[in-house]
């Protein structure tokens, strides 16, 4: 039996898409500083920001709890503003068979329209969809959104 899934989210910001992209794709690393209260950390082990093959490791908190993952810069997509990152190591793989989360950044207008999937395979069936870490990434999305509109 396969349990491979997908949950997808979309916001709106009111900041340039082209600079929400920018701190996905090659100043990551600042996610931390923008929002300290969800990510601690985000640290390179190998490779470089910005380049598809890099591994990176997120320090990050959910309902109070500690978690950590390790993943590799799958895709880079600059004509689509996209950024693919499959999960290595780390929690969600306690749950989960296989993680990817991919981030694109689409303009709209002045602002843009920020797209959140997570493909999945769950380990069993009685694994819930990952919609806690999908609500994070949202918040932390408006908590960029204020970063870049206030800089």
């Amino acid at each position: 039996m396969v349990l491979a899934h997908m949950l997808q989210r979309e916001v709106e910001i009111k900041a340039p898409a082209e600079k929400f992209y920018e701190i996905c794709h090659t100043k990551t690393q600042h996610i931390a500083n923008i929002t300290p209260e969800k990510v601690q950390a985000v640290k390179m082990h190998e490779g470089d920001w910005g380049f598809a093959g890099s591994i990176i490791a997120w320090h990050y908190t959910i309902d109070g709890k500690e978690h950590i993952a390790k993943e590799i810069v799958e895709v880079i997509d600059d004509e689509n503003k996209l950024v693919s990152y499959k999960v290595i190591e780390g929690d969600l793989l306690n749950e989960y068979k296989r993680f990817k989360v991919i981030v694109q950044s689409v303009p709209k207008g002045q602002g843009g329209l920020i797209k959140w999937t997570m493909e999945y395979e769950k380990l069993s069936d009685d694994i819930p969809p990952p919609e806690k870490l999908m609500e994070f990434c949202l918040h932390a999305t408006k908590d960029i959104e204020e970063h870049l509109i206030n800089a």
